[in-house]
Formats: C-alpha cells, structure tokens, sequence
C-alpha cells in the first residue's frame, strides 16, 4: 500500500511536467521547453480562444489585449470568467514580469511588434518563452501565404508544448473531417468569385492581403480575395484598387467603434462605389474578428462564406 501510495505521487507530479525536453518550431526560432509552462499569458481573442479549447485555463494566469478594442461574446466570457485580464491592449513587459508569467502565446501585431519592448528577446532573461501566432511570421521571415494549415500548426504545437498532445491532434483532425466534408457538400461552386475584406477605413480601407488568415478562409469557401496579390498580412491599399477589382462580395471584419452595419452603409451610400459588383447587388458577408483571425472559429468562418457566396 505504502508503495502504490508512492507510485501514485510521484505520477501526479510528473503529469505536470513534460515526461522530456521538446523543442517546436516558432516563426524562425527552435524553442526548447524543459518543463510544461504552469503561468501562461496569451494575448487577444482569438489566441486566448486557443487554449482554451485545449482546456488549458487552468495553465493560465490571465490574458490580455482583448477589451481595448474587442468584446467577449458568452462563449469566451464563460471560458475566461475565473482569469483576469492584466492589460486592455499590449502588455508592456513589466505586466508579463508582474505577473510571474512563464510562457506567452503572442504574435507579431497580436500583442508584440518588431522592435517593441515585448518580444521573444526582451522576456528571455525573464524565464518567459514565446510561442509565436504562425500566421503573424510573415512580419519576421519569408512564408508561404496564409492557409488552414497555420492554424492547425499552432493548435498542435500548443499541444506538444502543454503535453495535450492526443487533444491537440483530436481536434485537428474534427477541423479537416468538419471542412472535407462541408466542401463536399458544395455544388455551385464557380470559378473566379472576387472578394473584398472591408476592415476598417473611410479615406482608404485597411483591408487582409496574401498572409492573412482571411485569404484562407476565402479560398476554402471557393472564392478569391481580389488582394492576394498585396504582400502584406493586413494593410491599407486605395478605393481605385478596389473599384478596378471589382469584388462580387464584400466580407466586412466586426469589432470596435465602427459596427459592420455602419461599414456597409458607407459603401452602399457612397458615389464611387456604385458599380462595384458587390454594392450593385448588395452582397455583403460579417465576420466576427474571433472568426477571421487564426483559431477554432475558423472552419465556422469557412461555412458562413461559403453560404454566403453561393446561395444567393
């Protein structure tokens, strides 16, 4: 009895430890845990989303960059109710210090920039290590454009990182069965579909180019976002591109001051967009931001367009 006793302690210790040493690969950087982080932070809503599908909020001492610009809706408000949110938009790194945090899930333009003061380099001598958003890398090295696959990538990286790797790969695997067989489904598909991503912007529009996540979910949907030529994850271009493009549809981005309805109204209502394909026959489509950016919404996005693009 005294050494099943044992047996047993010493297995709830090690469950809270990585059973080896693993490295996984963040942007252009080999990052080795020697232990699974017990104090992690992740930055904005569609990471902090990430693991929590991964039933990681018990590995959590909080969030950040969410209330700034972005709203909880009742799935995500139920997932963080019992962690604090430490900063309303990017931490500064004496909030990730202070809060004795030993891992940060962040990315480029999601919570670190280049050269700012919070970067993978800056929380080293911390013992903080940084898990890099794969869809963000294209703001540091050379990539492919965007694609499902960034985010199933960061799902199963997360998974080899907190020894959740069975869950990991679970739910990577309903994600592809989910999406194979919702494209199966499809019959109207044409070819050449234009689409335009509206994020923000009146004088010029802040629109998704060839490295972000809506590209993706475009294509997944049997479109083609008309800037996949814009070497840019998200970025702002002129009206005259977009009017010469002519899109079919407009997918509007949700979030902030500015609502998706108010977004439509200024295109509907202005001059210079009236022959545009898409104010002509009035196809627009919402995404929520939690939706077009890279995590587990992503294959609810992929139906909404594809509903939108093909059942009118």
């Amino acid at each position: 009895m005294k050494n099943t006793f044992i047996i047993t302690i010493f297995m709830s210790f090690s469950a809270s430890l990585l059973l080896a040493e693993t490295t996984v690969k963040s942007c252009n950087r080999n990052v080795t845990f020697e232990n699974t982080p017990e104090r992690a932070i992740s930055n904005d809503v569609n990471l902090t989303e990430i693991m929590l599908v991964l039933g990681l909020a018990d590995r959590m001492v909080g969030y950040t960059g969410i209330s700034g610009w972005k709203t909880l809706d009742a799935e995500m408000r139920s997932g963080v109710k019992e962690l604090p949110e430490l900063s309303a938009k990017y931490p500064t790194k004496e909030v990730l210090v202070g809060a004795d945090a030993d891992f940060f899930f962040a990315g480029w333009n999601y919570g670190m920039k280049v050269g700012g003061e919070v970067t993978p380099e800056t929380l080293a001598p911390f013992g903080i290590k940084v898990y890099e958003l794969t869809e963000s890398c294209s703001h540091i090295m050379d990539k492919d454009k965007a694609s499902l696959k960034d985010m199933y990538a960061d799902i199963l990286n997360l998974g080899t990182i907190f020894g959740v790797e069975a869950r990991a790969e679970a739910l990577v695997e309903g994600y592809k069965s989910d999406l194979k067989n919702f494209k199966a489904s499809l019959t109207s598909i044409e070819e050449g579909l234009r689409v335009f991503v509206y994020d923000s912007g009146e004088d010029a529009p802040f629109t998704a180019g060839r490295y972000a996540m809506p590209t993706a979910l475009i294509e997944a949907a049997g479109g083609r976002n008309i800037m996949d030529d814009f070497n840019k994850s998200w970025g702002t271009v002129t009206w005259e591109e977009v009017v010469e493009r002519d899109p079919n549809v407009v997918v509007i981005v949700n979030y902030g001051d500015v609502t998706a309805e108010q977004k439509r109204d200024y295109m509907m209502s202005n001059p210079a967009f009236k022959n545009i394909a898409a104010v002509k026959n009035d196809r627009f489509v919402t995404l929520e931001y939690v939706e077009a950016t890279p995590g587990p919404r992503n294959i609810k996005a992929v139906k909404k367009l594809a509903d939108a693009f093909w059942t009118k």
